[in-house]
């Protein structure tokens, strides 16, 4: 699929992961003028009247849109986690069968994997157990998504596709110490701990549990190359193929950052999923994708954007 020429919805474009997408898209020559983002205040997609105010005239539809955040947030507000992201994600898929769209791109969650799932996870391990307990409502909602591409193009022959990234990092992620991911909120702790001369942090967990991360602007990439060349049912994992402990993590971050203080695990928090890789060969075969980001060098980005905002 040529973009250029096409009218392109990207929900949720102002985020973290949609001010990408959005980038990714102006680099591939699409006009300014032709990609619409619509703006949570004005259009609440949970209400299906906004669903297809947005999707009117629209040729493509990059649906970024989700209620998202770390472990603690997942614990606190696993009803609205559920909630908005079923509806925001099903009823935009269906304004958008209706207006006749081109095509859909849904953005999935590694959170819908099982919570034992062989590891590296492939795509067809999707469905072989529940999800991991704390993110289970948020991974479910988001899972529906599958389930409703894949009937909408058995009945109705509408091109939807569905992408899977692993947990995602870089520059204008969440620091919000409420509801940031695990990146994030480490970055945001050391620094809080360096600057008021503290000799240790606390950790939640064990240390144990291991994650993939892909940097934010690989997977943009990854998400207007599958835009472009994939047109199947199937769901594709977007990850860097990558694997480190929490307690790894934790080390190198503190590395990065120069803090030598002591680092304090809280064992009575939980680890959620105890480990997180992904099998990346399907992206690489369907549209050649393979994540280009060194880790050090993407969480040393990340690093400098958030010393740079405060």
């Amino acid at each position: 699929m040529e973009l250029k020429n096409k009218k392109i919805l990207v929900t949720g474009g102002t985020g973290f992961l949609g001010s990408f997408v959005v980038k990714k898209l102006l680099d591939r020559g699409v006009p300014k003028t032709k990609i619409f983002i619509p703006g949570s205040n004005e259009y609440d997609l949970r209400k299906q009247e906004n669903c297809k105010r947005v999707a009117e005239k629209q040729d493509v539809v990059i649906h970024l849109a989700a209620k998202v955040g770390g472990i603690g947030f997942n614990q606190e507000y696993p009803a609205e986690l559920f909630y908005d992201n079923l509806m925001i994600g099903i009823q935009m898929m269906e304004a958008a069968r209706q207006a006749g769209i081109e095509k859909f791109v849904a953005i999935g969650t590694i959170c819908a994997y099982p919570k034992f799932t062989p590891v590296p996870f492939k795509e067809e391990d999707l469905w072989n157990g529940y999800p991991e307990e704390t993110n289970a409502p948020y991974g479910l909602a988001k899972k529906m998504l599958l389930v409703q591409a894949q009937v909408y193009r058995q009945q109705y022959g509408f091109n939807a596709i569905y992408l899977l990234p692993v947990n995602l990092y870089g520059p204008r992620d969440n620091f919000d110490s409420r509801s940031s991911h695990v990146i994030p909120a480490l970055i945001r702790k050391v620094a809080e701990a360096k600057k008021e001369g503290k000799s240790y942090i606390e950790v939640w967990g064990t240390g144990k549990a291991t994650r993939e991360f892909l940097y934010v602007e690989d997977a943009a990439e990854g998400i207007v190359l599958a835009t472009e060349k994939y047109n199947k049912p199937e769901p594709v994992n977007l990850g860097s193929g990558m694997e480190i402990s929490i307690k790894d993590l934790v080390e190198l971050i503190c590395h990065l950052m120069d803090f030598k203080g002591e680092i304090i695990w809280d064992a009575a928090k939980p680890d959620g999923q105890p480990r997180r890789c992904l099998n990346i060969d399907r992206a690489e075969k369907e549209f050649d994708f393979r994540a280009k980001t060194d880790f050090e060098i993407g969480l040393k980005k990340t690093i400098n954007w958030y010393f740079n905002q405060n």
